[in-house]
């Protein structure tokens, strides 16, 4: 049997590329009801496909209590080699892990048409990755993360690049449909063409794009940097969303100077939606400014009513989501203030806190408040982050 974890855009095609293929397929994803200890309790193959490292630690930590001896865990998802190693050291030795993370698009996770980059020992789930596409072993385990990450480090910004030469042939005058035409006789043209107008589908989402060069903007890589600081104007401007190829009406519209913009309001897809009053966070320069954080689900009911430990897991679950997005850990914050409605939790909080923060702990505020803007919340929690410079 195989547990596959993760819906979403490409999720949906390849867990019924397995089922079409005749596999014993049971899916699972947020909000159902169903723990993830017992989605995969009996399954010999267990494939994760979510949207990033954060998300995949947290899932297959609740995994862990249903995993059984023997079984495999496929990693699909694109978090990167490190990423990849941590949850090696998080999986029993009697669980396998490889990863493979895929090359394409929702159209081709439907047509079974994906390149899946596999790293590891890949004898035993081989036939089963076939069924997504061409299977490429690239090495030992992680290597197939790292495959990704050094590809998408390419293609990325070539597609934010031609995007900006769109923009810079109309400030000029420059047809864009002859510009289209010059291109196409060059090793650029497929871009061009697929950049002219935005997609009508979302195929590959800016959002991603976005939180890939997170990941694949090593120290030192300035044009993928610079990539990634434009799709982060595109996300801030509400495109997130869109298809990748938004990002050609993104510049064009772009007013002169937004490249310089000092505050990048972020909102994650992975962490509960606001109110519209404020953002989850906002970038300025290589500080992140996290607003308070707490512990209430999709639907904005409070998770863990009455229980200190669960509340506070919760919200270091959801912070740690927005630390990966901007490619920070817990090491990184400078600044962490607590809020809560009985200062006598504090021990309890504690517990929790000092296994996400660890080594010296950063500076530190805790507050006692007569209660929260939900009934039921016991904590909130905001945050001041150094991020890793950006060349």
């Amino acid at each position: 049997m195989i547990t596959f974890l993760g819906q979403g855009r490409m999720g949906v095609p390849m867990a019924r590329r397995l089922t079409e293929a005749g596999h014993e397929v049971t899916t699972w994803r947020r909000g159902t009801g169903i723990s993830v200890a017992d989605a995969v309790d009996g399954a010999g193959l267990v494939i994760t496909m979510l949207s990033d490292p954060a998300a995949v630690r947290e899932v297959l930590t609740a995994a862990l209590p249903g995993l059984a001896p023997g079984a495999t865990v496929v990693e699909m998802s694109t978090i990167g080699p490190e990423a990849v190693h941590a949850l090696r050291a998080l999986l029993p030795p009697s669980v396998g892990l490889v990863d493979a993370p895929v090359l394409g698009s929702v159209g081709p996770a439907a047509e079974g048409t994906l390149t899946v980059l596999a790293g590891g020992d890949v004898s035993g789930c081989r036939e089963v990755l076939s069924v997504f596409g061409t299977v490429r072993e690239v090495g030992p385990l992680a290597a197939g993360a790292a495959m990704k990450l050094a590809v998408m480090s390419a293609l990325v910004p070539a597609q934010v690049l031609v995007a900006e030469t769109y923009a810079y042939a109309e400030a000029h005058g420059v047809d864009p449909g002859a510009l289209a035409g010059v291109l196409a006789d060059t090793p650029l043209g497929a871009l061009a063409e697929r950049l002219r107008e935005p997609a009508a589908e979302t195929r590959y989402a800016l959002a991603h794009a976005a939180k890939d060069l997170e990941l694949a903007a090593w120290e030192g890589a300035g044009l993928a940097s610079a990539a990634r600081a434009r799709l982060q104007e595109a996300v801030a401007a509400g495109l997130g969303g869109h298809d990748l190829t938004a990002v050609t009406a993104h510049v064009r519209t772009a007013s002169p100077g937004t490249g310089g913009r000092r505050a990048v309001p972020l909102n994650l897809a992975t962490v509960p939606a606001t109110n519209g009053a404020y953002s989850h966070a906002v970038r300025v320069g290589d500080m992140l400014y996290v607003s308070g954080q707490a512990a209430f689900d999709e639907r904005g009911n409070v998770v863990g009513e009455g229980s200190m430990a669960a509340q506070a897991e919760h919200v270091f679950q959801l912070i740690a989501r927005i630390l990966a997005d901007q490619g920070a850990t817990f090491a990184d914050i400078a600044f962490i203030r607590t809020y809560m409605t009985d200062m006598n939790d504090r021990v309890e909080y504690g517990k929790v806190r000092r296994r996400y923060i660890t080594g010296t702990p950063p500076a530190s505020t805790t507050v006692e408040v007569s209660k929260l803007f939900m009934p039921g919340l016991l904590l909130e929690v905001d945050l001041i982050v150094a991020l890793p410079a950006r060349p």
